[in-house]
């Protein structure tokens, strides 16, 4: 058997969210089916190391598409002509996109639909393109994977599809995090955070992580609050940021809130590690990586409560309106004010509900989807 799987979403030196889902459960599904081959397609500059096992190969396929001509190009001409040669029993699309021109089986990752629901959050010519050919990927899939049972409703509804067509195969925990000491959070704080206790956000600074709303609540929140806890804020700047800058400017706690960029796996275990409480409120999101994270990490969670979020928290976390400051606001007074009892039953339910999601689960769940693709 012959699997060929689209990896250009590790193109990237440093992953992401769908980076983090295919290096965990391709790397996984491979290593644990030797007697399958794998071919690996990326982009001319892939040089990682992920998928270094017998049973595969590599195929770098030009031209690198970095723009929705570049993405209709590749899947509609060279795509075609590479399936044909090779003859694969199916193609994986670990970011999506499928080949609308082959008669191969496909099967499509879709992680969430935001780019329907939030269409202006995406530049003009991503959003034409996602918004016509998605639909037509997923109707032209021979079965789809996604990692929630909301985005699976969310494909179902919004595309026309049968919801047997489609597997949730949810996701694991990165196995980088853990309990800190007290001295590793204080060593940490002291990095991070002026030595001081903080709140934390964590994903890409981009307009449906709802980093503005959080800063305003936060302002509200230090309004009534005289406690020297600050906001930590990690992760690239994405988008036109104007919006965020202009409320950071403005806040009358700027020197409370700390931007601090991207951050290495390491960096990231420490800072989660030592925070307060993870205040993760986007306003949409297909799983939520950061809160599983933080049951890892022993960490109280304050999310919010739409799309995917309350499916993967469960009763684990503090719920918020996202779209309501007030709110978000009072839960971060909440966190506060009840360190003891209601933080510590966060963390224990947290203890509890980690155990439900695992790379190893989410790998074997996959490879059922592919089984049943190849049907």
């Amino acid at each position: 058997m012959v699997i060929a799987i689209n990896c250009w979403a590790l193109r990237k030196k440093q992953l992401d969210g769908i980076g983090y889902f295919t290096v965990n459960t391709i790397s996984r599904v491979i290593k644990n089916h030797p007697e399958v081959k794998f071919v690996i397609l990326c982009d001319k500059n892939y040089s990682e190391s992920y998928f270094e096992f017998p049973n595969v190969e590599y195929k770098k396929i030009f031209p690198p598409y970095r723009h929705p001509i570049l993405y209709f190009f590749y899947f509609e001409f060279i795509m075609p002509l590479f399936l044909k040669k090779l003859k694969p029993d199916l193609l994986v699309s670990a970011d999506g996109f499928l080949s609308l021109n082959s008669s191969c089986k496909q099967l499509s990752i879709i992680y969430d639909l935001n780019f329907e629901h939030f269409p202006e959050n995406l530049a003009l010519k991503n959003r034409v393109y996602y918004r016509f050919f998605f639909k037509k990927f997923a109707r032209k899939a021979s079965r789809i994977a996604t990692i929630s049972e909301y985005s699976k409703n969310d494909i179902v509804n919004m595309y026309k599809i049968l919801p047997e067509k489609i597997d949730n195969v949810s996701c694991g925990i990165n196995s980088n995090f853990n309990v800190l000491d007290e001295t590793e959070k204080q060593n940490s704080r002291n990095r991070f955070s002026d030595g001081k206790p903080f709140f934390f956000f964590i994903g890409s600074v981009h307009p449906r992580k709802n980093v503005n709303r959080l800063i305003l609540a936060f302002n509200q929140f230090k309004s009534r609050n005289r406690s020297e806890i600050k906001l930590v804020i990690g992760g690239a700047m994405l988008w036109n940021n104007s919006e965020i800058i202009d409320t950071y400017e403005k806040s009358p706690f700027k020197d409370e809130i700390k931007f601090i960029g991207r951050l290495s796996d390491e960096d990231l275990k420490e800072v989660l590690g030592a925070a307060y409480a993870l205040t993760f409120v986007p306003v949409f999101e297909g799983f939520g990586l950061p809160i599983v994270e933080a049951f890892e990490a022993q960490v109280p969670v304050l999310t919010s409560n739409v799309t995917s979020l309350p499916e993967v928290a469960g009763n684990a976390a503090i719920y918020v309106d996202p779209f309501n400051i007030n709110d978000i606001s009072n839960g971060l007074e909440e966190l506060y004010n009840n360190k003891n009892e209601l933080c510590q039953f966060l963390i224990s339910e947290g203890v509890k509900r980690k155990n439900k999601f695992s790379w190893d689960k989410t790998s074997a769940l996959f490879w059922d989807c592919v089984l049943r693709a190849l049907k």
